[in-house]
Order: structure tokens, then sequence, then C-alpha cells
């Protein structure tokens, strides 16, 4: 009686054993987005990111999310980090700079003429290329580079446009971005510094009359209930990215690196998916509210590429001229790529 006592102590002491060692082989790696459920960032990390990793790594890695900023904003996530108080984080490419350029050509307006060319030429070469350029300028390792919401549309309450002289003096918002005031600038309007979460009102008001915003952003906050006239000029491209502290990342085995590659892999191609069906559904039901959605002809987006060239100029030093004439190139974008020559923003 006594033994089997014993042997069925050494048993649950056994038992425990390997699952303490289960435990401590499990490593978790905590994110931080501002991405949420129900939107494509959040919805791919749930579909993807995490389950993937689990799957591959046989549950010895695992994703701890945190969603809708709850742990820190976009830059701030970077910073956490940097300091170790997570793991994984993800930002737009804009806000990737307070880190490095090494991002910034996604930024670019008319890098990419379609959502298309976005997302082939970044998943074929450019996002790992910019991606090895930023783990060793910004202390970050980019996993894969996406889109959020695809291009920014120009949208307005004051009446139809077709070409930039047609923005002569509408007041419209603009980011804090040096580029998109640029362009604003250079379309003709008045460019006016204006707080997302007060563009409804804004619009209401007069205060401004036109935004510059990604379709489904627009009719998540349902400007085009105030601004009834859009134009696709598919200027800016909403890029996004995926990243882990570089420390961290040494940090991990080889195997472990690999089954992280893996996830964001499986990541980028779902939000890609979830991303293309978010902007069909924002222009549908943008389109079926509004005066105009306006798609300006061939000659007429030649006007609205030229008003982005001075961004390009002041954007130099950001970016590597032979990579992004390699992008305007595989898009035939020869005429850009002279006239950005001629400008010498090339």
């Amino acid at each position: 009686m006594r033994l089997r006592s014993i042997g069925k102590t050494l048993c649950i002491a056994t038992a425990m054993g390997l699952l303490a060692q289960s435990a401590a082989a499990e490593k978790v790696l905590k994110l931080g987005t501002v991405g949420r459920l129900g939107m494509p960032i959040g919805d791919a990390i749930d579909q993807a990111l995490i389950p993937t990793l689990e799957e591959v790594s046989g549950g010895q890695m695992t994703i701890e999310p945190h969603y809708r900023g709850s742990l820190c904003g976009e830059q701030t996530c970077g910073e956490q980090a940097n300091q170790s108080l997570l793991q994984l984080w993800t930002s737009s490419t804009a806000n990737f700079g307070s880190f490095g350029t090494a991002l910034s050509i996604f930024d670019l307006p008319y890098i990419f003429s379609s959502i298309e060319n976005a997302d082939r030429i970044s998943s074929e070469w450019l996002a790992k290329k910019q991606c090895e350029i930023a783990a060793e300028e910004a202390g970050h390792i980019c996993l894969t580079v996406y889109s959020s919401g695809g291009f920014r549309q120009l949208g307005n309450a004051i009446r139809p446009i077709h070409v930039p002289e047609d923005m002569e003096g509408i007041k419209w918002r603009v980011t804090k971005s040096p580029i998109e005031y640029t362009l604003i600038k250079n379309w003709g309007a008045v460019p006016v510094p204006y707080d997302w979460t007060q563009l409804y009102q804004g619009l209401q008001t007069g205060i401004v009359s036109g935004q510059y915003v990604a379709t489904p952003w627009q009719e998540i906050a349902k400007l085009h209930e105030v601004a009834k006239y859009y134009t696709e000029i598919n200027g800016s491209w909403s890029g996004n990215q995926l990243s882990m502290d570089k420390r961290q990342y040494d940090a991990l085995s080889d195997q472990e690196r690999e089954w992280l590659h893996a996830a964001a892999d499986a990541f980028g191609q779902r939000v890609q998916e979830l991303d293309r069906e978010w902007v069909e559904d924002g222009e549908a039901a943008i389109k079926a509210e509004i005066e105009e959605w306006y798609v300006p002809t061939d000659e007429e987006i030649k006007l609205w590429r030229a008003g982005a060239i001075d961004a390009w100029i002041n954007a130099k030093g950001t970016f590597d001229p032979e990579t992004a004439t390699r992008v305007l190139q595989e898009q035939g974008m020869d005429d850009f790529i002279a006239e950005l020559r001629q400008a010498g923003a090339l």
C-alpha cells in the first residue's frame, strides 16, 4: 500500500514537473496596437498572426494582443518595445518615421498607381528591402508592410473636383504631415491643420470644407453625410507595419525567428485580403449617398501628380532614388520618372 502511494506521488510530481517545464518553455510576445477586432488589422491578428504562431511553434510561442491603443499609441508602442515592455507593435509607416526613415518611401505620393501594384511590389521585394534597412537604422525588425485603408481620396462639401485648379480657395483639412500639407497647397486649396476627432463637426460648420483621408475611414466617420463630392486620385497609400524590437528579436533562437516570420507572412496575406474588402465596402457605402464620385482621366491624373513633385523634393534624403525609380518603372510610370528627374527629385 505504501509503495503504491509513493508511486502515485511520483507520477503526480513527474506530471507537475512536465507541466512546469512546458509552461517555462512557452514564450509569450506582448503586442501593442491601435487596431481593433472588427477591422482588418485586428481581425488579421486574431485570424492569422496568433493562430499561425501557435500552430507552427506547437504552442511554444504565443501572442498576447492589446487592441485599441489600450497599452500605447503608435509611436509610444515603439518606444515601449525599445524598453522591453512589449515585443510586437504596429503603426503607420509615417509614424514609424519617429525611429528612422527606412519606411518613408511608402509615404511618397504616387509611388504606387493602384492598390494591386502596392500590394504586389511591397510583398515581392520592397518591404523586405526597406525592412532590412530599418533593422539597422531604427532598432526595430519590420516583419511586414501592409495597407490600412488603401489610398487617400479627396472629399469635399463645396463642389465637384476634377482637376487641381478646382480646389482653388477651399479650406482643406490636413494632418501634421509635411507631405500632405505640400500636396494640398500645391493643388490650390488652403491647408488647415485640424483634429481628426473634430472633422465631422468642422465640415458641418464650414471651418474646413474638404478632407484627404482613406476611403473606409471616411465611411466610418460618416464624413460623406456632409461632404458630397469625391475625387479618386489615388495619391497617398496608407502604409502600415508590424515590427519587433531588434534586441528582443536577436535574443530569439533561429527556430523561434522562423516561427515568427511564418506567422507574420500569414498575417500580411490575411490583412491584405481584409483590407481590400474594407476599401470596397467603404467606397460602395459612400457612393450610394453622395452627389459625385469622380475618376480622373489619365491626362487629369498627370495634373494631380505634377502637384506631388514638391513633396518628393522635400522628402529627398529619406529615400533611395534608385529604389524609388525601380518601383515606378515596374508600374510603367516612365513619364512621372522623367518629371521627377527634371525637377531634381530623383
